[in-house]
């Protein structure tokens, strides 16, 4: 007898608590839309509607996959991120909602019809240059990653956005060889977290988030001593930047910052109530 989409979901929870999983409620609901090709108001207004021998398959194969701790995002290759739905791969983070804080920031006082240039160091999917650019036609980014993996998503996501004609994307180390004063706005979610540390995290995160993206030396720091004053040389006077930082590294990045030069820095909490991006502005030139 087939399962319907109410047992599905049912099943798939009591899978997932199992498992020892957090979220089983969430996780179970997205597998199963996915698996038997439903939406969340199908599952309230059609929960009898049963599954095909084809689409429990699907669905047990995503469960299993689920209990070895293999990422929803990496199951269903997409991920929603602030009003956008990307893809996803393993050679990229999976975008986080601390993350939008960057972008809430940004959009709060960035004109909709001004022709900024943004950048976006290390760009990864495209979370968060692709979010800009969707809100404010008259911008144009460049996103810049030292993988070409991840270029190839962050190429694709522009492409099914529509975006693609906006977005150039570069293969690079950090700023190296972009042209001085050149951007209104820079944005980044460098690798911050402490080498020591990785082994410690979830095996979501460890085991299947790039560690290139993830490691940020031996105090977490390391990218942001350099990225400090280079984000500062290619923003035009007057430009504003926002780097993401662990909840627990307000204080020495608002202090390479403010070393380096930088203005109205402050730290930006996120929904969660801790401390996520460091923002600020570049001097303007004195007249």
């Amino acid at each position: 007898m087939s399962l319907n989409l109410v047992q599905a979901w049912q099943g798939a929870r009591r899978r997932l608590e199992a498992a020892g999983l957090a979220g089983p409620v969430i996780d179970a609901r997205l597998l199963v839309e996915a698996a038997a090709e439903a939406t969340r108001a199908d599952i309230v207004t059609d929960p009898h509607r049963p599954l095909t021998p084809e689409q429990e398959a699907t669905l047990d194969d995503y469960l299993t996959r689920r209990e070895r701790r293999e990422p929803v995002s990496h199951i269903l290759g997409r991920k929603g991120f602030w009003k956008i739905m990307l893809n996803v791969t393993p050679d990229v983070l999976t975008p986080r909602p601390d993350t939008e804080t960057v972008v809430e920031w940004v959009l709060r006082d960035f004109p909709e019809h001004a022709a900024w240039r943004v950048l976006d160091l290390g760009v990864g999917s495209g979370a968060i240059i692709l979010s800009i650019l969707a809100e404010r036609p008259a911008a144009r980014g460049l996103g810049v990653d030292v993988s070409e993996e991840a270029l190839a998503v962050a190429r694709d996501n522009a492409a099914l956005l529509g975006l693609a004609g906006r977005l150039t994307l570069l293969r690079g180390d950090w700023t190296e060889g972009l042209e001085e004063e050149g951007f209104d706005l820079v944005v980044c979610n460098p690798p911050y977290i402490a080498s020591h540390v990785i082994e410690t995290l979830e095996p979501e995160v460890r085991d299947h988030e790039p560690r290139v993206a993830l490691e940020g030396g031996p105090d977490g720091l390391m990218h942001y001593r350099r990225l400090a004053s280079e984000i500062l040389r290619v923003l035009k006077p007057g430009g504003r930047f926002a780097v993401e930082i662990g909840y627990d590294q307000k204080a020495p990045v608002e202090a390479l910052f403010r070393e380096a030069g930088a203005a109205h820095v402050q730290t930006l909490r996120d929904l969660g109530d801790r401390d996520r991006v460091v923002a600020g502005v570049k001097n303007p030139l004195e007249t």
